[in-house]
């Protein structure tokens, strides 16, 4: 990452920042958080980061699964960095841990594994018919409508870089009651470079975005709530095949099982294709408030 640059002209050009991690040493990278944030860093950012960090230390293998835990909320006033080890490297196989530091602390670490390329079987589970994304309104649509509803530090109307399309809707505020599980359809707003790593990051940074939230749907339980807070504990990813994270991709989400204050969520992504091109699962904090409450909403890890 390059610092003291000009501001990007769009929210690709923000999040290709984002993940263009400055090497300060060997094995060691530095990055940075959006300015506009001002609480909390984002967990899917820092998932993001740790992969690029990962990925800098392999050659021509990619990723096929990683192992995260979030351990302490991110500051966004200060740089993230990454130290990289380079646990094995085998004839097909190659093995990294990363692990994010603030403060003289670990924030979060990571184990990722990656993979020559290779043919074997072939089988996956068929993706669901919904409608497609056309016949969908867009999230951002809803939020200008309701920003009169939203808390204030929520009513920001900067444009995102992935746009997100609800195949049953999305009220955030005024939440109903139903099964816990739904699907959307989720892709970058501008052209990626072609690097499938890359790809593969930005995914990484995606899937944290709404999948914890599914674990409210069966008590009707908005994103907004006060009575909730919320927090990613772990997250896991597979990668399957190859993808495009700037072409619409179908995210369907479960929950299994909330207890203990945890809520536990399940995701499958597919191409537009049909095509099953990452799993996800991750356990966050949700946990119901006692006594007043403090400010609304997830926090960022």
């Amino acid at each position: 990452m390059t610092t003291g640059s000009a501001p990007p002209d769009s929210p690709i050009d923000d999040l290709m920042a984002l993940l263009d991690l400055e090497p300060i040493e060997v094995n060691i990278f530095r990055g940075l958080s959006p300015q506009h944030r001002l609480q909390r860093v984002f967990g899917g950012q820092v998932l993001g980061q740790a992969l690029v960090a990962a990925q800098r230390t392999v050659v021509e293998r990619s990723c096929h699964s990683l192992h995260a835990y979030f351990l302490h909320p991110g500051d966004p006033k200060v740089p993230i960095l990454y130290e990289v080890d380079r646990s094995r490297d085998g004839k097909s196989f190659s093995s990294r841990r990363v692990v994010a530091i603030q403060h003289g602390r670990q924030i979060f670490h990571m184990s990722a594994s990656f993979q020559t390329a290779e043919n074997g079987l072939e089988h996956q589970m068929e993706a669901p018919s919904v409608p497609p994304p056309e016949a969908l309104g867009n999230d951002e649509e809803f939020q200008r409508q309701a920003s009169d509803r939203l808390p204030p530090e929520y009513r920001d109307k900067r444009k995102r870089p992935f746009e997100l399309r609800y195949v049953e809707g999305a009220d955030m505020i005024h939440a109903q009651k139903r099964p816990p599980h739904r699907a959307l359809w989720v892709r970058a707003t501008g052209a990626l470079p072609n690097d499938p790593a890359l790809h593969q990051c930005v995914l990484a940074y995606a899937s944290d975005m709404t999948l914890l939230d599914t674990s409210l749907l069966p008590h009707g339980i908005g994103w907004f709530d006060e009575r909730i807070q919320m927090a990613s504990i772990d997250h896991a990813m597979w990668f399957h095949r190859p993808f495009r994270a700037d072409t619409w991709l179908l995210y369907t989400e479960d929950s299994p099982s909330a207890s203990g204050a945890r809520g536990f969520s399940r995701g499958l992504i597919y191409a537009s294709d049909g095509a099953l091109v990452a799993s996800v699962a991750q356990e966050g904090l949700v946990r119901v408030r006692t006594g007043s409450a403090p400010a609304p909403g997830r926090q960022g890890m």
